[in-house]
């Protein structure tokens, strides 16, 4: 638990700014929000750039889950750069919150938990009633820890800024084409080496590309 709760932190800590993989030129300075994102991701998608609107929306999306026309418009630049998608299940949906929320929902419980043993020692009335909040406590830790475990996975996720961009079997400009990744596709960074990220696919494939071609989801 003690574990999920740090990730949760380091996190919000990497939303709130910081050094991408890559830092692609911007058509404007935007604030980062949900909105200033989502605007963003907006402006390079009408300017025919599906990679660097995948992810803005992304990020957008880390920060506003829950945002209908974000997550609308994410689908719809993947769909027209024919890249699949992964939908998202029941528990996740529930799971995921803002980060800056979810954090918050973990100190209320911490709270909850810590007054309630407190109060228990100190005086045995409304044993009852104190047992609920310690529950609840625990009930809105778990839901921290959960959404925690739900954004580790996307803390070493990047999006292909580049069509045809080659996953080379070894980390060298000239080494072999193991295979090639579309634009706008989302995959999992696994290592590095130099100018190279070793990066796995939604299908298990492996490859080493560019840091150049590559945009990290949590800069």
């Amino acid at each position: 638990m003690h574990r999920a709760m740090i990730a949760m932190l380091i996190a919000g800590l990497a939303l709130c700014g910081g050094q991408t993989l890559s830092q692609p030129s911007q058509p404007l300075k935007a604030r980062y929000s949900a909105d200033g994102l989502y605007n963003l991701a907006n402006s390079y998608a009408r300017a025919g750039k599906p990679g660097l609107a995948v992810l803005y929306y992304e990020r957008a999306a880390l920060l506003a889950p829950d945002d209908e026309d974000i997550n609308a418009n994410l689908e719809n630049v993947r769909a027209a750069a024919h890249v699949p998608t992964e939908p998202r299940q029941r528990f996740t949906r529930i799971a995921a919150a803002r980060p800056a929320l979810a954090a918050w929902i973990g100190v209320v419980g911490v709270v909850l938990v810590g007054a309630g043993l407190l109060a228990r020692r100190i005086t045995p009335r409304f044993r009852r009633l104190l047992t609920c909040g310690i529950l609840l406590g625990i009930a809105l830790i778990a839901l921290t820890v959960s959404n925690a475990l739900l954004l580790w996975p996307r803390m070493h996720e990047a999006v292909v800024l580049i069509d045809q961009t080659p996953a080379r079997v070894s980390p060298v400009p000239m080494g072999d084409t193991g295979f090639v990744l579309s634009e706008a596709t989302t995959v999992t960074v696994t290592a590095e080496h130099e100018d190279f990220l070793l990066i796995r696919t939604r299908e298990g494939l492996s490859g080493w590309v560019a840091r150049s071609n590559l945009g990290a989801v949590v800069p």
